[in-house]
């Protein structure tokens, strides 16, 4: 694997992606806040070696450089998931490149179901905790040279930014969720009774990706943020019809506040 991360990463650094202090993972709707950055480079995921390719609607695949709250950043518009028939290794193989691109934090967003009877459409959860339902992308054989067999999960999101956040979310007043996230494979959405469960054992929201990604920022070091968008209610009386298209509508929605909350962080490490 090393060798296959090395031949991306060298091929990135020729087209100009050098010294990038952060990277963000951009979940389903929310590629507009790509928008603020300045000095920009652009690659699609298919011209890059070993990358996957997205094929979901509001993933437009392509990985971008530039200036972002006054710092370099590496952001993937786009992602990976295991529904689209990659492996967990596929689903994760960008964040290892992301790390020996040189970032030093992984942010991540996602869309998400909200299984907290508290939760509104439209609320952004700082996400503190996750239970994994997806195959773990560490299975297999380990290479030391990257991260140790065993990696500790007992700090899964840092503090530190988490704390932070929450300090930027209320001096913009913004109403601002915690909670766990749970990721499950899909595509499809869940259903009334998986609702309830996944409520029982803990969630505060559910969702199809990201765990895998944390999973391997973690064996190498890195640490996490991420938030979910809460585009959909999975509460028993209050569960809709849910649409992809739905979905992004609300997801776009949380922009502003998105760009406001990453654009700070990124400008305090």
């Amino acid at each position: 694997m090393l060798e296959k991360i090395s031949e991306t990463t060298e091929f990135l650094r020729s087209e100009g992606f050098i010294d990038p202090v952060a990277g963000i993972i951009l979940g389903t709707g929310l590629g507009g806040l790509t928008a603020k950055m300045v000095n920009r480079k652009e690659i699609d995921y298919r011209n890059i070696p070993n990358f996957p390719v997205s094929t979901v609607e509001g993933h437009e695949g392509k990985l971008i450089f530039g200036e972002f709250g006054g710092r370099k950043i590496v952001v993937m518009k786009g992602r990976f998931h295991y529904y689209e028939g990659y492996g967990p290794e596929q689903v994760s193989f960008a964040v290892r490149v992301l790390k020996y691109l040189g970032i030093k934090c992984l942010f991540l967003s996602n869309a998400a179901g909200g299984v907290n009877p508290d939760f509104q459409i439209g609320d952004i959860m700082v996400i503190t905790d996750h239970i994994n339902l997806l195959p773990n992308p560490l299975v297999g054989q380990n290479d030391e040279r990257i991260g140790v067999r065993f990696p500790d999960m007992g700090e899964a999101y840092d503090r530190y930014l988490i704390k932070k956040a929450l300090l930027i979310a209320a001096e913009h007043h913004m109403r601002i969720r915690k909670g766990v996230y749970l990721a499950t494979s899909g595509p499809t959405f869940e259903t009334p009774a998986e609702y309830k469960y996944f409520r029982i054992i803990g969630a505060d929201a559910v969702g199809m990706s990201t765990t895998p990604e944390v999973i391997v920022a973690r064996h190498m070091g890195l640490p996490c943020f991420a938030v979910s968008v809460i585009t959909d209610l999975g509460v028993e009386g209050k569960i809709a019809y849910t649409t992809h298209e739905s979905v992004q509508h609300e997801a776009e929605k949380t922009e502003s506040n998105m760009t406001i909350i990453m654009t700070e962080l990124i400008n305090s490490l």
